[in-house]
């Protein structure tokens, strides 16, 4: 994926998240387990100003991280709705394995199997997908920019 799609894509999956998040922020009171719900609306926000920061470094300042790492980013940026669609869910489902004190502050007794399963998987799969993005835009920031001027 090129830089300026790959930019694109991010920013623009950033920018909705910190927009959907204040959406939901406006929901957390009448879900079941309104801790969980917070807890959405604090990720929604927190991966939305992610995504926008690393959108911004990768547009605005010389480096050399090539397509396939923005391949990597931008698949964080969609597999972060992923995360975010299981949160929204478990403010009804009360899962508390991948959650345990959030979970436990909002007296979440836990999901079904396979809400747990849904849940954890949703997490891991994007949480290790972003630690990888993150070392492969800081390679690409040490390594300095691919070309001269």
């Amino acid at each position: 994926m090129d830089l300026q799609r790959g930019g694109r894509v991010i920013l623009i999956s950033g920018l909705t998240l910190v927009l959907v998040g204040l959406v939901w922020g406006l929901v957390v009171p009448q879900t079941p387990f309104p801790r969980l719900a917070l807890t959405a609306h604090t990720e929604f926000e927190v991966n939305g100003i992610l995504l926008i920061v690393l959108a911004g470094l990768l547009l605005k300042f010389r480096h050399s991280v090539g397509p396939r790492s923005v391949a990597v980013m931008a698949a964080y940026a969609w597999l972060a709705w992923l995360m975010m669609a299981s949160e929204v869910a478990n403010s009804w489902w009360g899962t508390k394995g991948i959650l345990p004190i959030a979970a436990a502050q909002a007296g979440a007794t836990g999901g079904a199997s396979w809400q747990e399963t849904f849940v954890t998987l949703a997490h891991v799969v994007p949480g290790l997908t972003l630690i990888l993005a993150w070392t492969l835009l800081l390679i690409g920031f040490v390594r300095g920019p691919a070309t001269q001027d």
